[in-house]
């Protein structure tokens, strides 16, 4: 099986929270734009946390989001996957996206937010050992995967707006 590779991140010079996905699932890597199943509820959240339309153009969600000072990438580069379920991720084939060079490139990121379980635990893995930044928070949120359906939307709105309401007030 073929790898599948993520995209370029979402991000302005001037970032302060970065939100982390593993991968790129398949309706994603489609349409080449993150979070594009329509059952996922980023583009819902991040809607109602900043106030916009999440209905509105790709190009204009991901405006909204670099003016409020959020950035999006994912954890991995590259890596084998059937289907877009991060449980079939190939660990052996996994690769890891260039953090060093990224937190150099946005240097008002102290907070890291992570879509989702695996998200975090491929960064502690194949991240946090080399990257020395002890100055990062890192704040584990349920992922908005339509496959993570153990927790109804509005408390998934309500954990990730209790989280990214101090970084991005701090950050103001």
């Amino acid at each position: 099986m073929n790898p599948v590779f993520s995209f370029p991140p979402i991000a302005a010079p001037d970032a302060r929270v970065l939100i982390l996905g593993s991968m790129p699932g398949v309706a994603s890597l489609t349409a080449q734009r993150y979070y594009a199943h329509p059952q996922n509820r980023f583009w819902p959240i991040m809607g109602e946390l900043l106030g916009f339309d999440p209905a509105l153009p790709y190009a204009a969600r991901c405006t909204r989001l670099t003016a409020a000072g959020i950035a999006v990438w994912d954890v991995l580069q590259s890596c084998v996957r059937p289907g877009s379920l991060d449980a079939d991720i190939d660990a052996a084939s996994s690769v890891p996206n260039d953090f060093a060079n990224f937190f150099t490139a946005h240097p008002q990121i102290r907070s890291v937010c992570f879509n989702g379980g695996t998200a975090k635990a491929l960064f502690r893995r194949h991240v946090l050992p080399g990257l020395g930044m002890p100055e990062l928070s890192y704040t584990s949120l349920p992922s908005t995967s339509p496959a993570h359906a153990g927790m109804r939307p509005a408390e998934k709105l309500q954990v990730w707006r209790s989280a990214l309401d101090g970084p991005l007030q701090r950050s103001s």
